[in-house]
């Protein structure tokens, strides 16, 4: 991964994607001990929305968080927009009530200030470019509107990180290839945890792009977070 350019890296996830489509929701059960539930019930929750709010679900996937802010809220309008088309494909399987769209992330078809509020689940370790992907939702935002990311976090070292790296690189691609078929990409799944932005640098991209009260919890022990923030009024 290293090696590839960042078109070449996008289409590498996009393909990626599209193979462990039809097992994705299961192994995030398997990999986290059901504990994505409980964390995509919390992004909702911080989102704040209202009756009649506007959401994106950016990086949908199959669609478990849209899904979510329609539980918590029925009355919010959603769009859950990804750009890997078997994923989605599996998602309206699902959640046919949804909005889909076919979205880059790096470029969003939507017009300035067209929603309240936008979450992402594991989207941001898989763009090409961090940065333009903040940009690109702080631009969608109405002012006084809300980011919620969920993703993994680069951890910390500590006494627990020889127990850490085996559970990544040893227990999840061994149970990813016996369940999708496809060992490689759930050992592409923990390189990029560990490639990918620390807790702090991420909320410090996020204040970069204009968010203001920035805040994050991890969990996991330290593997994943959930940042938030706001665009000013």
């Amino acid at each position: 991964m290293a090696n590839l350019t960042g078109q070449e890296r996008a289409r590498y996830v996009q393909n990626m994607f599209t193979r462990i489509a039809r097992r994705y929701d299961l192994m995030n059960r398997l990999m986290t001990g059901g504990q994505d539930v409980r964390w995509r019930k919390q992004v909702i929750k911080l989102a704040q929305l209202t009756s009649g709010a506007r959401l994106l679900d950016l990086g949908s996937g199959t669609g478990d968080l849209a899904n979510e802010a329609l539980r918590q809220q029925p009355n919010a309008h959603i769009v859950a927009a990804d750009f890997t088309l078997e994923m989605m494909r599996v998602g309206q399987e699902r959640f046919g009530q949804l909005n889909w769209s076919a979205t880059d992330a790096l470029k969003l078809p939507f017009a300035d200030k067209t929603f309240d509020a936008v979450v992402s689940g594991f989207l941001m370790r898989n763009v090409i470019d961090v940065n333009q992907a903040l940009r690109e939702q702080f631009r969608v935002l109405e002012p006084g509107g809300r980011i919620v990311i969920l993703d993994t976090t680069r951890p910390k070292q500590n006494l627990l990180s020889p127990f850490i790296w085996v559970h990544m690189h040893v227990l999840i691609p061994t149970l990813g290839g016996m369940i999708s078929g496809v060992r490689d990409a759930y050992t592409y799944l923990p390189d990029s945890t560990e490639g990918f932005l620390t807790a702090e640098n991420l909320a410090a991209r996020m204040a970069a792009a204009g968010f203001k009260n920035i805040n994050f919890k991890r969990f996991m022990f330290g593997t994943i977070a959930i940042h938030h923030g706001e665009k000013e009024s």
